[in-house]
């Protein structure tokens, strides 16, 4: 398995609940298989289930284990790539609508929390979105105009706006209204409660050795387990995060770096931050932060090109202390004793957008995975696109995110073995 985060993680601390799930220990056969029991593959399982079709999850580890334990839980339709970017490179039309896909995927995020029992730490935010520099202005007005002429609600503040709401002053921003903010660890974990109670068959400690094609018809797809069972199914969803570089044979071309994050203690004192915003800039790799339900401040950012977790205990030093030092610049007033840091692997595609569909040389095959800044948010827009898929109910809305050219088969691996 691969290790995709080191440290001391924020949300398990938060956790209200655990529930342990069997391992397969016998072969099973069902309408679909969904492959990864993070906020993905559960999102992917929970929309299938609850449509009425009988779906089996498999998860090599334990649900939301993986990426989903060190995601920091901000939900913003903006993409690191800006709307005013993507429209040159994709097209007014595709850009405008994967944009509002984004947004009506939080919406749909803030219903599934409203269905689950337990709070689930969702609430509505708005998002600060700054110039790092003054060479960045420009491209932050155009990307103003952008947004603006695509009906969303967005606001540009000058560098006196900003310092009459917060304690610091940056050349220009953006406040884009219809973010949220959210506790990943408690909503995967109550969203595979619910799916559960839609009918939902997960295992744990289920790890995926291989994959044959039976043929056409019903339950043709076979997998196999590293224990030695199958499970046959009409329909598959690989929602496997960031962990394999390799699904069913073939190589997913994902670049893989790692952030750092660190959550303060609990802050006692009044500390200037509006709102609750959240907040992020126009740098690259770029400084994010946000506030908690019980009063921390996260704060992550400093993104390297390693596809691995950091283990170097000074380095790791030297980044939390580069990170306290940016919220202490902006916020002086701010507590910066820490009490969790971590930092884990995340993936993007080439192109900055997520692969998201069916497999264009294997009907029946489909992956959700949700690459980019602004990953849980496509993982819920691509949850229903594939349960649309699966039921007929419609083709691909955004046919720019389905298995594109950023996928080719490895030269050397006509198995379809996972690893």
């Amino acid at each position: 398995m691969k290790e995709l985060h080191t440290g001391q993680l924020y949300w398990p601390s938060t956790a209200l609940h655990t529930r342990t799930y069997p391992t397969l220990t016998k072969s099973v056969a069902a309408k679909a298989v969904v492959v990864g029991g993070g906020m993905s593959g559960i999102a992917s399982a929970y929309k299938l289930a609850s449509a009425g079709l009988e779906t089996v999850l498999i998860e090599r580890g334990t649900i939301a284990g993986g990426s989903t334990s060190a995601n920091t839980g901000m939900l913003q339709y903006c993409s690191d790539m800006m709307l005013s970017e993507l429209k040159e490179r994709i097209g007014s039309g595709p850009a405008e609508r994967y944009y509002k896909s984004c947004l009506a995927a939080i919406r749909h995020i803030e219903e599934l929390a409203e269905l689950i029992p337990r709070d689930v730490q969702f609430r509505r935010r708005s998002s600060l979105y700054y110039a790092s520099t003054e060479q960045h202005v420009p491209k932050l007005k155009k990307e103003y105009e952008a947004l603006r002429e695509c009906g969303f609600d967005v606001e540009y503040w000058t560098a006196d706006d900003i310092a009459l709401h917060f304690p610091f002053r940056k050349p220009a921003a953006l406040v884009t209204h219809g973010d949220a903010e959210l506790n990943p660890l408690r909503f995967v974990l109550g969203l595979a409660d619910e799916a559960v109670k839609a009918g939902l068959r997960i295992y744990e400690g289920t790890d995926l050795a291989g994959y044959e094609r039976l043929g056409v018809g019903k339950r043709r797809h076979r997998l196999f387990t590293k224990n030695g069972v199958t499970l046959d199914a009409d329909y598959v969803v690989y929602a496997v995060g960031y962990e394999p570089k390799e699904v069913k044979g073939r190589l997913m071309k994902a670049n893989l770096n790692r952030s750092y994050v660190m959550v303060t203690k609990q802050q006692t004192k009044p500390f200037g931050w509006h709102e609750r915003f959240l907040v992020w800039e126009t740098a690259r790799p770029y400084l994010y932060m946000r506030t908690t339900v019980d009063g921390r401040i996260i704060a992550g950012g400093l993104d390297e090109e390693k596809d691995e977790p950091d283990h170097n205990k000074a380095r790791r030093e030297r980044k939390r202390r580069e990170l306290t030092d940016r919220l202490s610049a902006m916020f002086p007033d701010a507590s910066t004793a820490v009490d969790f840091e971590w930092n884990a692997t995340f993936g993007e595609s080439a192109d900055s957008l997520p692969l998201i569909g069916e497999d264009p040389e294997t009907p029946g095959i489909y992956y959700n995975l949700g690459y980019g800044g602004n990953g849980t948010v496509c993982c819920m827009m691509g949850a229903q696109i594939i349960s649309d898929m699966i039921q007929g109910h419609a083709e691909h809305p955004l046919p720019f995110i389905g298995i594109r050219d950023l996928v080719a088969k490895p030269a050397h691996s006509p198995s379809g073995v996972l690893h």
